[in-house]
């Protein structure tokens, strides 16, 4: 339960106390029933940006390997980098979407404590961005698109990641999609943070879900090092304007999947329905375009990001 949805627990606890007593008049729950939707409008309509942020991360929010499950109609995972080893912050494979072939590669954070460490929290080593590369030329060799599903707090910093030039490995990555002969069709379904997330994040059609975030660095982060105090988070994420909204203003993004009332979380399958539908749609406008014009619009989509006055 996150902080601003107490109120609403603690209405649907009543509500199930009131319909549990015996001889409660219909009229009474009825009543309650609606005082629990206009509450759940209010609070779910008027959300701050710390408070998505805090959805974006809910434990129970779907992930790559959830995804996989409800979008496709078979899937085939596919493992290592043939340099070092597998890392398990990534998922990757073949996949069919809809009828569609897919090569899927996104980033997974883990469900439980041993899945989280097996998964680094969602943290790619470098290994990991280079099998996420050899997974992407491998959709260039067979002629199938790519989807990617960003979610990552960021790419793992530790000094082992940074031997196996960590940095080297994103910016490869940066180079190899800008250039990938295949359409590229991105999600950001959680966390969308720093070079981590820019690593498998360069596509044709960028679209976010509605609580995630896409950002330079993490409020957290931000606080700490512009006025060295972390606490001051809630005040970093709205400054970031790092949600898909303030996104597809900038023209970041392209599109916006609408999530299930208070968040993706509260209804999975309905979450899968809206990025299947978003993610075949946009295929259908990419997979017919030539192939130089697909590479020039990505390479013309990403050289006019930015927007600044004077």
């Amino acid at each position: 339960m996150l902080e601003h949805e107490k109120p609403i627990y603690d209405c649907e606890k009543a509500l199930t106390k009131l319909k549990e007593q015996n001889g409660s008049a219909d009229s009474e729950i009825s009543e309650m029933e609606s005082t629990l939707e206009d509450l759940k409008s209010k609070i779910y309509s008027s959300l701050t940006a710390w408070q998505r942020v805090l959805i974006s991360r809910h434990p129970e929010r779907p992930q790559t390997s959830d995804y996989i499950s409800g979008l496709c109609d078979s899937f085939e995972e596919l493992f290592g980098d043939r340099l070092y080893r597998d890392d398990a912050a990534i998922i990757g494979g073949l996949g069919v979407i809809g009828g569609e072939k897919f090569v899927i590669i996104g980033q997974e954070k883990g469900s439980d404590t041993d899945q989280r460490l097996k998964r680094n929290f969602g943290m790619v080593h470098p290994e990991g961005y280079n099998k996420a590369l050899r997974l992407m030329k491998l959709a260039e060799k067979f002629n199938l698109p790519v989807l990617t599903l960003v979610d990552t707090p960021g790419a793992y910093p530790g000094l082992e990641a940074e031997e196996r030039g960590q940095g080297f490995a994103i910016a490869r990555n940066l180079m190899e999609m800008a250039k990938l002969k295949t359409p590229i069709v991105v999600m950001i379904i959680g966390e969308g943070c720093s070079g981590g997330a820019l690593g498998i994040g360069v596509g044709d059609k960028v679209g976010m879900l509605e609580h995630s975030y896409y950002s330079v660095i993490s409020p957290e982060g931000c606080a700490s090092i512009l006025w060295k105090d972390p606490a001051r988070k809630e005040e970093a994420a709205k400054t970031l304007r790092m949600h898909a909204e303030d996104l597809l203003e900038f023209e970041v993004i392209d599109g916006i999947v609408r999530e299930p009332q208070g968040g993706a979380h509260k209804n999975h399958q309905a979450i899968f329905n809206s990025v299947k539908n978003y993610v075949l749609e946009q295929y259908e406008s990419l997979k017919t375009q030539n192939l130089d014009d697909l590479l020039e619009n990505r390479y013309a989509r990403f050289r006019k990001l930015g927007t600044f006055s004077e």
